[in-house]
């Protein structure tokens, strides 16, 4: 009968130590994969959330469009390395990926009604054929829109007529355009007043962001729809 206060001392270590165990499992204790009890009691008004996403809308818009206004963004090339993009209503018009930009002046043609693609195509303004983008830009309808994105050089194939064909679209910086020069815009034709979509950046050498490059043109914004299209 000895052994019987050992025996009891024993088994009150055991028990506490499992005592000791089973609140540290249901408290979450280190090493534990059970949820803290106390998480249960905690209301939800106190509980962290994360920081909501900032939300996109139509082609990366920060804001929604109103209504009967399409929704585009556009980007110019980078040097001659990365191509331009053409985004209408949450649609690639041209891009690198869509294999449909090169060098020069990349320009797609939108229904300015429907906002549906009418055609686009890259000329070449450094060795190419002038008459080529005469030929295009020529015949538009009344209320076409025309979206135009820079890669590499824009203007060296330029004449007079060219750059009056987009001074009459709405063009205000179309006179300066130069040799390697950044460019964006968005005009139509039959339009009365200078575009507010349009952006332009000199080649210079003190300023460029590439070596014989300026940094490319990045715009977007809501356009209204036209009411009269050919």
């Amino acid at each position: 009968m000895r052994l019987a206060g050992p025996l009891r001392i024993v088994a009150l270590i055991i028990a506490v130590g499992l005592t000791w165990i089973v609140v540290s499992i249901l408290l979450g204790g280190p090493g534990s994969g059970f949820p803290r009890i106390q998480q249960l009691f905690i209301s939800p008004d106190n509980s962290a959330t994360p920081e909501p996403r900032a939300r996109k809308y139509k082609c990366g818009l920060p804001q929604p469009c109103p209504e009967e206004h399409l929704a585009f963004r556009m980007v110019s090339g980078a040097a001659n390395v990365i191509g331009p993009k053409i985004c209408l209503e949450d649609r690639m018009l041209m891009s690198s990926v869509k294999d449909n930009v090169g060098r020069g002046l990349n320009i797609a043609l939108v229904n300015g009604v429907s906002g549906e693609l009418i055609e686009a195509r890259a000329f070449d303004m450094w060795a190419g054929d002038v008459n080529d983008l005469l030929k295009f830009i020529r015949p538009l309808h009344e209320g076409t829109l025309v979206f135009v994105a820079s890669y590499d050089d824009p203007a060296t194939k330029m004449n007079e007529e060219t750059r009056k064909l987009f001074s009459d679209l709405g063009s205000k910086n179309v006179k300066d355009l130069a040799f390697r020069d950044s460019w964006v815009f968005v005009g139509a034709k039959g339009v009365q007043n200078k575009s507010p979509f349009e952006q332009h950046v000199k080649n210079s050498k003190h300023t460029n962001k590439y070596e014989g490059w300026p940094e490319a043109l990045e715009m977007g914004g809501c356009i209204p729809r036209r009411t009269v299209a050919g």
